[in-house]
């Protein structure tokens, strides 16, 4: 039976090497090799050091044989366990069920530095090279957030991981070429093994791990050619499959503490508004309920089951101050508020030729407004975060994308140094850039704080999550294409006016340019035009907004890849061959259009009321195309397949990479079809499935996943699925029922 990693971890502070080996659950002696995630610089290798040191990861062979990574990226079901510990396994010659995952505490140490360098260069970090490279690193290494996202784990740890691996495997066969006194190249490794075949001799890695770990590193590590892999483009078994079956793995709501409490919480009734006055009378009075402890914006009820603290809210009478700004602020107001200021000045993001002079002499000209709502991340595990504060500091049980704000939050809100917040991480029950929040851990620490001493675990109701969350920004895109005489594309400008998350969380970033998450993917080169220009309207409204899976590029491969197709359909051509024009310097992003044109039948013959769709788009360092095929009876849309191409760079774990581009594809179809947060009075009407529909089995089409062989860095994958799905969908709308549609969700 493989080994998995039981999820929760145990605290890890203490820089000393009792704390360390105690902390991540690790048998004393063997070989520790400490690694980055990514490198620190470019071209360096993971080094060893002495058990003090406070580096990214830990790799431990103990005496018994047990390998342990202890590993700082969240897994939310996108396969980063695996992914990683397949990487680690390839260079060390084991398999990588045998290795068990343990999560890192939150640590400065842990910063994503290749998730700032992704940021901040555009998604180009691995074009830089030199003195710009460097100095993304260096502020990377400033500004950075232990943090799993933007589709980097894999991205991050792909050389590093190798590396530490090789280095591990080098130290390990010296140790044994010096105990059997042979030149260490007659040794071979295999399976935890080093081997000597020659004379039929074999020892363990427990039992050369003390040994290995006084050697020296070597200066570069020698990693295996691309035709010697055997895991890497192989593997596909899942770390976390058997505990997940078994019921042994952790999400947050499966934390269990001595003396728990549980807490449930009711938001006020509209963004902005505060708690006036408080009655909690008839809650304490009830059976099990502890205490009622009042928010800024809402109050919590604690008990001792969930299910006393949510029905004890209802007794709880509450007045809210209502904000006067904003305060009926609904859908009309909104698009009023987007419509008014998207002609205004913004900030120039883009510009090349003369956009103006080339829509000026054009043969045709498309003029469009694509909207596109707010969107809820609707996560299956509703937003909890179990806290204890205690005279020994604070410990903190969370399904956490962002163990840095985790800790910094829970420390503001209890007063303890950060040094003293412990952050134990959980599986998370989906996170999509939700979890990458802090303010559940803020509202549990503030609850359990006033229960000192007391484990309280906090949870959302789902009406109080899906009215509470900070949701995809709302967008409108103005855009005015240019076609010459022959149909070609010759001038595109664009305008988009949207909230910005970046203003919200780091405004100084504003201050530079426009808003990097908002604009990504809008004009971003891979079709050929020569005149384009893009600016950014940054609007403010009452709705917190935040990072939803894909991020910006969920709403502009759906404007992008739409007016493509009305170009296509101007110029009397084809969608699939007038994309291929536009890409004769693209040979990667042709291949795989072509692909998936090919693998969907594109051109061949359908049925009376059916039709296809294709769109194409690159986001975090993956190019994927879709087609998407669908039946219209009656005004009513069934969607009949969807065929998906990638090239993701080179390829880890082969079925991982299907699955998510698969599971991409239903979370963007749910959007396209019935994604929308409708507001009135400065609220969120939704408040559960029923209201805010995702897809359902008896809905999800059937999806093949078809992917390019490609020897480019590794791409990301747990966003790249999203964003081209929309477009698919509308465009297979418009061949079958001859209707454009410029807003999402769809409406026929």
């Amino acid at each position: 039976m493989p080994s998995v990693s039981p999820n929760r971890p145990a605290a890890i502070f203490s820089p000393s090497r009792r704390g360390v080996l105690r902390g991540a659950g690790l048998t004393a002696g063997g070989l520790l090799i400490g690694l980055a995630l990514p490198p620190a610089a470019r071209g360096q290798t993971a080094v060893s050091v002495p058990l003090v040191a406070r580096l990214n990861a830990w790799l431990h062979i103990g005496r018994d044989d047990r390998i342990t990574f202890l590993i700082d990226r969240s897994e939310m079901g996108q396969g980063a366990h695996t992914g990683l510990a397949t990487l680690l396994a390839e260079e060390l010659d084991v398999d990588p069920m045998k290795v068990v995952i343990r999560n890192a505490p939150a640590d400065k140490a842990y910063r994503n530095v290749y998730m700032i360098k992704s940021m901040l260069s555009g998604g180009k970090a691995e074009s830089l090279s030199g003195l710009p490279l460097w100095g993304l690193e260096q502020l990377g290494r400033l500004i950075g957030q232990q943090v799993t996202g933007g589709s980097t784990s894999i991205r991050g740890g792909f050389d590093s991981l190798r590396r530490a691996g090789a280095e591990a495997r080098f130290r390990l066969v010296q140790a044994a070429a010096e105990r059997w006194k042979l030149p260490a190249g007659e040794c071979d490794t295999a399976d935890g093994m080093v081997l000597h075949k020659p004379s039929n001799r074999s020892l363990s890695y427990g039992a050369l791990a003390d040994t290995a770990a006084a050697l020296d590193a070597p200066n570069v590590p020698v990693l295996k050619p691309r035709s010697a892999w055997r895991l890497i483009g192989r593997h596909d078994k899942r770390v976390d499959t058997l505990d997940k079956i078994n019921g042994n793995a952790d999400f947050g709501l499966d934390v269990r503490e001595p003396e728990q409490l549980f807490a449930a919480i009711r938001w006020a009734p509209a963004f902005g508004a505060l708690l006036k006055t408080l009655d909690d009378r008839a809650a304490l009075a009830q059976p099990g309920v502890k205490a009622v402890v009042p928010l800024a914006d809402g109050f919590a009820v604690v008990a001792d089951n969930t299910w006393r603290a949510m029905q004890a809210c209802d007794a709880v009478t509450a007045e809210w101050n209502r904000p006067e700004v904003d305060g009926g602020f609904d859908d009309a107001m909104l698009w009023r508020r987007l419509n008014a200021m998207v002609d205004t000045e913004g900030k120039e993001a883009h510009k090349a030729g003369d956009v103006d002079k080339a829509l000026g002499v054009a043969a045709t000209v498309i003029s469009a407004d694509y909207r596109l709502p707010f969107l809820a991340h609707a996560t299956m595990e509703p937003m909890n975060a179990t806290v204890r504060v205690g005279p020994d500091g604070v410990d903190v049980w969370a399904p956490t994308q962002a163990q840095t704000m985790a800790q910094k939050a829970a420390a503001a809100v209890t007063g303890v140094s950060e040094d003293r917040v412990r952050i134990h991480t959980t599986y998370l029950g989906g996170g999509f850039g939700r979890r990458a929040e802090a303010d559940f851990i803020a509202v549990a620490a503030t609850v359990a704080k006033a229960m000192m001493g007391k484990p309280v675990q906090v949870m959302w109701p789902r009406e109080q999550d899906m009215r509470r969350d900070f949701y995809r920004p709302a967008a409108l895109h103005r855009v005015k294409l240019g076609l010459d005489a022959q149909g070609r594309l010759v001038a595109w400008k664009h305008a988009l006016a949207s909230p910005s998350i970046m203003k919200r969380i780091f405004v100084a970033t504003t201050w530079l340019g426009p808003d990097e998450t908002a604009i990504e993917g809008c004009l971003d080169n891979t079709y050929a035009i020569p005149s384009t220009a893009l600016k950014y309207v940054s609007v403010d409204t009452p709705v917190p907004v935040g990072f939803w899976r894909s991020v910006g590029h969920s709403h502009s491969a759906f404007v992008k890849e739409s007016l493509i197709d009305e170009a296509a359909h101007a110029a009397k051509q084809n969608p699939l061959d007038y994309r291929l024009q536009l890409l004769a310097s693209r040979p990667r992003h042709r291949r795989v259009l072509e692909l998936a044109a090919e693998k969907a039948g594109w051109g061949s013959p359908l049925n009376e009321g059916q039709g296809r769709g294709i769109a194409l788009h690159e986001s975090f360092g993956s190019i994927v195309a879709m087609v998407v095929q669908v039946t219209m009876r009656d005004g009513d849309v069934a969607v009949d397949r969807i065929t998906i191409a990638a090239d993701a760079g080179t390829v880890v774990n082969p079925a991982i990479v299907q699955a998510q581009l698969s599971g991409g594809a239903i979370f963007g179809l749910s959007a396209a079809l019935h994604g929308k947060v409708t507001l009135k009075d400065a609220a969120v009407q939704e408040g559960n499935f029923d209201s805010y529909r995702v897809l359902q089995m008896a809905d999800t089409p059937p999806i093949d996943v078809h992917l390019v062989d490609s020897e480019a860095p590794p791409g990301g994958i747990g966003e790249p699925g999203v964003p081209p799905v929309a477009p698919a969908l509308t465009n297979a709308i418009f061949a079958a029922s001859g209707k454009r549609l410029r807003a999402l969700p769809v409406v026929v």
